[in-house]
């Protein structure tokens, strides 16, 4: 039997994209945590570092559909480029602020420019759409770019601490300013695969986010977001609290690992159900593996908790984005997709900053409890949206027409 991930960079040009966008989308992992390992030691204070690391996240998630919505409009080359320019002068900038120690507020200002740095996991799925669209090998190419993901979280964020604790403190950043720029220009100058803009996307419309599977979707995934917030911070607090803190990376890996195991086997499946069902089947896996976790005891179980509960991740990414490939027009589709990698982000921010307050409040144990709450209104409005999401792009297309 034929290797289904063989097949889909058959298409020439194929490799070269995928290569460049693995490269220009590390900084989404390497960033964030790069800056809180760099302020962290160059200022002695991890509320400012978690601080500026939180404004350049929020500003990239909401500014980046918005960035999207134009590379619809006017295609990837023209769009890309200058905000790149932008986003690689902001990190410049950051840099030059914190090793000459300017203002603190030239940190949020140098963080909030960056944040105009593109949805690079966006623009790649886009371009394997227009390889593959309606084909049955799109949802290996969203598999194999679900996996990726889980790659640039798994090293990135590793390479990027490793990087400030062991060279100096702004090598992390540096190194991802360095990727985006390099990776970028790989991906741009690569002309022939890149999407047609689409004569209905030239007429500006109103934003993706009015249709109702880009919202069931991008709602969804910030329940999802959620949770992973959530695990980030109880982790980190259990295991100082049962005096291993060191464990931490580890056992979040174990996270990352259980879904980067079974993306690469769900990508290889070709299953009859209904994509809309799959979804739902995934989320409901993703809220029910938190329970357990209310009552873990212990460093070994956590981390075997946590590898399961990221069995079902990459299942839910890979058919949310075949759902946003599917139901969104081709004239909205980088703007629908960016808004899925939006809501995941802005999830993971409310998460983070819900289960650190309850951590406080409550003890460390009890973080978990934001989880499961996020994972019960992750499957009640999968569950409520699967009428909307049972539909078809045709069936969106009057919806934008009336947008």
């Amino acid at each position: 039997m034929s290797n289904p991930y063989s097949e889909i960079f058959r298409a020439p040009g194929a490799k070269g994209f995928a290569a460049a966008g693995f490269l220009a989308r590390l900084p989404i992992a390497m960033t964030t945590m790069g800056i809180v390992a760099m302020l962290s030691q160059t200022h002695g204070e991890y509320w400012l570092a978690g601080a500026v690391s939180a404004t350049f996240a929020l500003t990239n998630a909401f500014v980046s559909p918005q960035i999207s919505r134009l590379v619809d409009r006017l295609g990837q080359s023209r769009v890309l480029v200058p905000t790149t320019v932008v986003a690689v002068a902001a990190f410049a900038a950051l840099l030059a602020a914190t090793y000459y120690r300017w203002p603190t507020w030239t940190l949020f200002a140098t963080a909030v420019l960056a944040g105009v740095m593109p949805s690079m996991p966006a623009m790649v799925r886009a371009r394997w759409t227009e390889l593959y669209r309606d084909k049955p090998l799109l949802g290996t190419a969203f598999a194999f770019e679900s996996v990726a993901d889980e790659l640039v979280y798994i090293v990135g964020s590793v390479l990027s601490v490793g990087l400030s604790v062991t060279l100096f403190p702004e090598a992390g950043v540096l190194v991802s300013t360095i990727s985006l720029t390099v990776g970028t220009a790989l991906f741009v100058i690569q002309k022939s695969t890149e999407p047609r803009v689409q004569p209905a996307a030239r007429s500006k419309g109103r934003s993706a986010i009015a249709l109702r599977p880009v919202q069931i979707v991008a709602l969804t995934l910030i329940a999802v977001g959620a949770i992973f917030g959530t695990a980030e911070v109880t982790v980190i607090a259990l295991t100082e609290t049962w005096g291993s803190p060191a464990s931490a990376s580890l056992v979040l890996g174990s996270y990352a690992v259980g879904s980067f195991l079974v993306g690469i086997v769900y990508g290889a499946l070709k299953l009859n159900m209904a994509l809309s069902r799959q979804f739902l089947i995934a989320v409901a896996i993703v809220a029910v593996a938190t329970i357990p976790l209310l009552f873990v005891p212990n460093v070994p179980l956590l981390a075997l908790l946590l590898l399961t509960s990221g069995l079902a991740i990459s299942p839910t990414f890979i058919t949310a984005f075949g759902l946003i490939e599917r139901l969104v027009p081709a004239a909205k589709l980088t703007e629908g997709m960016t808004w899925a990698v939006t809501g995941i982000a802005i999830g993971m921010a409310i998460g983070s900053f819900t289960s650190g307050w309850v951590v406080d409040q409550f003890g460390a144990g009890n973080g978990f409890w934001v989880s499961v709450t996020a994972g019960v209104v992750a499957v009640l409005v999968a569950l409520v949206g699967q009428a909307s999401l049972s539909g078809s792009r045709q069936a969106a297309t009057p919806e934008l027409a009336t947008a």
